[in-house]
C-alpha cells in the first residue's frame, strides 16, 4: 500500500510542475508580445505628438509618403493582419509545419524594422485619405491596436500551433503574423523621423 501511495504522490507531483511549466513559458511569450504592441503603439503616439496638421501631411516630395501616410498604412495593414489571423487560427492547427518555419522572431523583427531595404505596400494598405482629419487617422490607428492588444490578452488560441506560408513574409506562425505588426510600426516610426529630419519639414 506504502508504494502505492508513492507512485500516486509521484504522479500528482508531476502533474503540478510540468503543466505550470507548459503555460508560463506560454503566457510569457503572450506577455513579450502584447508588451511589443503596447510599446510600439507608444512610441508611434510620442513620434506624432504635438505636430500640427501641417506638419502630419507634409510630404519630402511627391513620390514619399508623409507622416499621416505611414500611420494611415499602418492602421490597414494591421486590420488585414488580424483578418489573416482570424482565418488562420479558425483552421485546424499544425504543429507539424513548424519545422518549415522561415525565421525566428529576432530575425523576423529585424527584418522588418530594416529600412535599407525597400518594400512596397501592396494596395490595399496605401493610405487613401479617408479622414477628415489627421486626429482621426491617429485615433483609428489607436483603436486598431488596442483591439488587438486584446485579442492577445484574451485568447485562448494556441498561436504556436497555427502556421501558415504568408505571401509576403513565407512560412510563419500566428504568433508571429502578430509580431510583424510591431515591428512594422518600428519601421515606420523611423520612417517618420526621416520626415522630421527633411529640411523642408515646417517649423
Amino acid at each position: 500500500m506504502k508504494k502505492v501511495l508513492l507512485s500516486l504522490a509521484v504522479v500528482l507531483f508531476c502533474s503540478f510542475t510540468v503543466m505550470p511549466l507548459q503555460l508560463t513559458k506560454y503566457d510569457e511569450n503572450k506577455a513579450q508580445l502584447i508588451n511589443r504592441l503596447k510599446d510600439s503603439k507608444n512610441d508611434l503616439l510620442k513620434a506624432v505628438a504635438g505636430l500640427t496638421d501641417a506638419q502630419l501631411e507634409f510630404r519630402p516630395a511627391a513620390d514619399r509618403w508623409s507622416i499621416i501616410d505611414c500611420v494611415e498604412h499602418l492602421t490597414a495593414i494591421e486590420k488585414a493582419m488580424i483578418d489573416a489571423e482570424k482565418k488562420l487560427v479558425a483552421e485546424a492547427p499544425d504543429p507539424e509545419k513548424k519545422k518549415a518555419l522561415k525565421y525566428t522572431d529576432e530575425q523576423l523583427i529585424a527584418m522588418v524594422e530594416d529600412r535599407s531595404k525597400k518594400q512596397t505596400s501592396p494596395p490595399f494598405g496605401l493610405p487613401k485619405h479617408n479622414y477628415a482629419a489627421p486626429a482621426d487617422a491617429i485615433n483609428a490607428f489607436v483603436a486598431q491596436r488596442d483591439q488587438l492588444i486584446d485579442y492577445v490578452s484574451n485568447t485562448k488560441d494556441m498561436l504556436r500551433a497555427h502556421i501558415t506560408n504568408d505571401p509576403n513574409l513565407g512560412m510563419v506562425d500566428a504568433y508571429q503574423l502578430l509580431l510583424f505588426n510591431a515591428a512594422h510600426t518600428m519601421r515606420h516610426i523611423k520612417q517618420i523621423d526621416e520626415v522630421k529630419a527633411d529640411p523642408g519639414f515646417p517649423k
